[in-house]
């Protein structure tokens, strides 16, 4: 099993798009034997130490193996609204591990 965590950062005043993507791109997830395991917003008041911005989302997904991420990463439909993630998400940092 791999394991999958996302930081997500948002373009000021794009939340609504990026929710527009999200709805559309997890269902895929599950296409190629995937789980989205947690989904999370942080809030300011919980987070207890940082050195790094807090991202608007944390995402934790899972795949059986690299094929069936690349197949969900390489998926025709996502790619077709792709361009909503572009329009939506400043930067995000994708942190790959195995479970210990």
């Amino acid at each position: 099993m791999i394991y999958f965590t996302q930081l997500i950062y948002i373009k000021p005043g794009r939340e609504h798009v990026f929710h527009e993507f999200e709805s559309l791109a997890i269902p895929l997830i599950a296409r190629y034997n995937g789980s989205l395991m947690l989904r999370l917003r942080p809030v300011e008041s919980e987070i207890i130490e940082r050195n790094i911005s807090a991202p608007y989302e944390v995402h934790l997904v899972s795949f059986p193996t690299n094929q069936d991420f690349e197949n969900f990463m390489n998926d025709k439909d996502r790619k077709g609204f792709l361009h909503l993630k572009e329009d939506s998400i400043e930067s995000s940092m994708l942190i790959r591990g195995g479970q210990l």
